[in-house]
């Protein structure tokens, strides 16, 4: 899980004294953006490279100084130069990058600045090192904290439907069909959202995948057996000679690992095809879009009419807040001050009871949960007050086990009960 900002905020003023004064890129660049992830708490070497090669325009040769591929690529000068030209040599690096693998960020430095810019959003920011600890939250895509934007939705669902898809449509191909094809998919999916969403450390799985297997995608479907016979697997029952990368991965409870499943055959193409859907950002998929993502996937006329095919987060809440929503918070406003009332209200929230008995995918049951849960942090808050002591885990008592739903079908039941 991501570490708190204001263990981030500490550990970037440490930062700041440290590297206060650095000048000379070749000498010092590499230790500084190491300590840099640090304050974020993850592993600059675990993420990226340095020094990636890659061909520029007119075939030359260069050397990006830190690359962390489809997220970031930094471009270190020594203390004074221009800026302006760091960056046109980082875009310059584009032409040789796969598609898959370019960037949504580059970071510019020359120690005493940093430039950020944001090529999604097409935003930029400039600070000096010394006031880094006062733009700490630019670098949430570091930290794990995604700022989710909802703007370009249906653009990025029909992205995500579509990279998924290509590999549903090669397996079919193939011959690996029906319930075994489909829980083979559910189950990516769900790997893949936990890489992006603070389940898994950032990466582990677009590193093993790129680490432990082939190119030629031979032994592909044997590491990921495998790597399902772990997720299903409490960690201290897990043999203790398992190895390091593969231990990384937390148990996975719901069952949705338990059953196996007939051993599929990958080649590169499709190996390539997964490493470019693990590049995605799939924190940006609202979680009201999962099961119908899921559908999607497994059909082609359904991908490629995703937006008519599912209710949209925005009418979502337009139902649960007239529904039940709006009173609650209402009932909130009202006692927020008197701890009391606020503890009695607690208790009320986690033994409400949501049905839904046509639930589908279980679209409705996911944001209803999303948002009382957001609105027992609210409780939280006024019963602590804003100080950062507690563990969230420890003083929740909302449970996804208030939340139940009716589905015909096997598998959108299935991914119901994967989204919540």
């Amino acid at each position: 899980m991501p570490i708190s900002w204001n263990e981030i905020r500490h550990r970037s003023i440490e930062f700041t004294k440290e590297w206060a004064d650095a000048k000379c890129e070749r000498s010092e660049a590499q230790l500084f953006w190491r300590d840099f992830f640090n304050v974020f708490g993850i592993s600059a070497r675990r993420m990226a490279s340095f020094e990636e090669p890659v061909k520029k325009l007119g075939e030359k040769k260069g050397f990006i100084d830190l690359f962390w591929k489809g997220t970031l690529l930094i471009e270190h000068k020594s203390r004074g130069k221009d800026l302006d030209k760091a960056y046109q040599q980082a875009v310059d690096y584009f032409p040789g990058i796969k598609e898959e693998e370019l960037p949504k960020y580059v970071m510019v430095s020359d120690f005493e600045r940093i430039r950020l810019y944001d090529l999604y959003n097409n935003e930029q920011i400039e600070f000096t090192l010394s006031d880094f600890h006062n733009n700490i939250h630019h670098f949430g895509f570091i930290a794990g904290y995604t700022k989710k934007k909802y703007k370009d939705e249906e653009k990025v669902n029909i992205e995500a439907a579509e990279l998924m898809g290509k590999l549903h449509d090669k397996l079919f191909e193939y011959g690996y069909k029906g319930h075994q094809l489909e829980l083979l998919l559910v189950r990516l999916l769900f790997i893949l959202f936990a890489d992006d969403t603070g389940i898994f450390e950032k990466n582990t799985f677009s590193e093993y995948i790129e680490l432990r297997t082939r190119e030629d995608g031979s032994d592909l479907g044997i590491h990921l057996v495998f790597l399902f016979q772990i997720l299903n697997q409490v960690e201290d029952q897990r043999m203790t000679n398992i190895d390091e990368q593969l231990n990384q991965f937390r148990f996975i409870d719901g069952k949705l690992f338990e059953e196996s499943i007939t051993l599929p055959s990958f080649d590169s193409q499709m190996r390539d095809i997964l490493l470019k859907a693990s590049y995605f950002d799939w924190s940006l998929i609202s979680p009201a879009i999962f099961g119908s993502l899921f559908q999607s996937v497994m059909n082609k006329e359904f991908r490629r009419n995703l937006g008519a095919h599912y209710t949209s987060e925005k009418n979502i809440m337009k139902v649960i807040k007239s529904l039940f929503l709006d009173e609650l918070y209402e009932e909130f406003y009202k006692i927020k001050k008197d701890k009391k009332k606020l503890n009695i209200f607690h208790r009320k929230l986690s033994q409400l009871k949501f049905f839904d008995p046509a639930c589908g995918c279980g679209n409705f049951l996911v944001i209803a949960y999303r948002e009382l849960r957001l609105l027992e942090i609210e409780v939280l808050k006024a019963l602590h007050g804003k100080n950062d002591f507690f563990s969230i885990e420890f003083v929740s008592i909302i449970n996804v086990d208030q939340f139940y739903g009716i589905e015909i079908e096997e598998f959108p039941a299935r991914i119901a009960e994967v989204a919540l």
